[in-house]
């Protein structure tokens, strides 16, 4: 096991340690023009690997980067050079934005020894920490055997029954920003309504961050869960635009020490996308 956010210090520590694997898991948004991939080239943690959420999913699936099946998931970290005793270290190049997917999609598959480096790539540089560039080499091929945690994600037809029965199963909590979720303000995705699912709880993921972009101490992350409705008894479904930004509220849930969270993987652009499911504006 390892604690769910790792410091720049602790990961400059451990870096080149037998066993002990970074990838740089970068998503961008579709109104953000940055390619991940290709500024990973350009500056990455030493040793690091590119963790790419897009080809880390179903490629049969039409909404973006839905949950790949286990043996998919097997295959794919074998190829990345990675077992079942290496330990993970996720960060991104914008600070704590899609790290966590990757550390949710690890512990998604059965291993808990993943990490999301606090305030990732941004603060690493900012303390002038070294970076290497180029192509890296390709990894030594690995073997991964999935154990998938069906308790850790959930499916359009849980969420509906979540909202037909008024929220008393679980509180849906959305990650994202407040103008989507009241509909204010559009999607980021072109042709989808803004709003959110009835009875949602809004809690914008960036509330969740220090201006620094790391994240908030246990007792601080406890008390804006608290003012958003969790409560320790009532489970808690994480969502948002594409099933990315909701893994950081079950990151910062796991920090906060209450029970961990499911993501609704297709999140709203799944459930605003289907002509049968409610939808609300503030």
């Amino acid at each position: 096991m390892m604690e769910p956010l790792v410091s720049t210090e602790w990961l400059a520590s451990e870096l080149g340690k037998p066993g002990l694997v970074v990838f740089d898991a970068t998503m961008y948004l579709p109104n953000e023009p940055q390619d991940g991939r290709k500024d990973f080239i350009a500056a990455r943690i030493p040793g690091a690997r590119y963790f790419d959420i897009d080809e880390v999913a179903d490629p049969d699936n039409d909404l973006p980067h839905m949950i790949p099946t286990p043996a998919r998931f097997e295959k794919l970290m074998a190829a990345l050079g990675v077992s079942n005793d290496s330990r993970f270290v996720f960060y991104d190049q914008k600070g704590l934005a899609s790290a966590a997917r990757g550390w949710w999609l690890m512990r998604l598959f059965g291993h808990e020894s993943a990490a999301v480096l606090d305030g990732g790539l941004p603060k690493w540089r900012r303390e002038n920490r070294p970076t290497e560039s180029g192509e890296p080499p390709a990894p030594q091929p690995g073997r991964f055997v999935a154990d998938f945690r069906a308790d850790r994600v959930r499916g359009i037809g849980d969420v509906k029954r979540i909202v037909r029965q008024g929220g008393g199963e679980a509180l849906i909590l959305d990650a994202r920003s407040k103008g989507r979720f009241d509909g204010s303000a559009p999607e980021l995705r072109p042709g989808l309504p803004s709003g959110h699912m009835p009875g949602a709880a809004n809690l914008p993921y960036a509330e969740l961050l220090n201006p620094d972009g790391t994240m908030l101490d246990p007792v601080a992350l406890r008390a804006r869960f608290e003012a958003a409705g969790v409560e320790a008894e009532r489970p808690v479904v994480t969502s948002c635009g594409s099933g990315v930004t909701a893994c950081i509220l079950s990151l910062g849930l796991v920090r906060a020490g209450l029970p961990e969270a499911a993501v609704y993987d297709g999140s709203w652009t799944e459930w605003a996308s289907r002509p049968e499911t409610p939808k609300a504006t503030a």
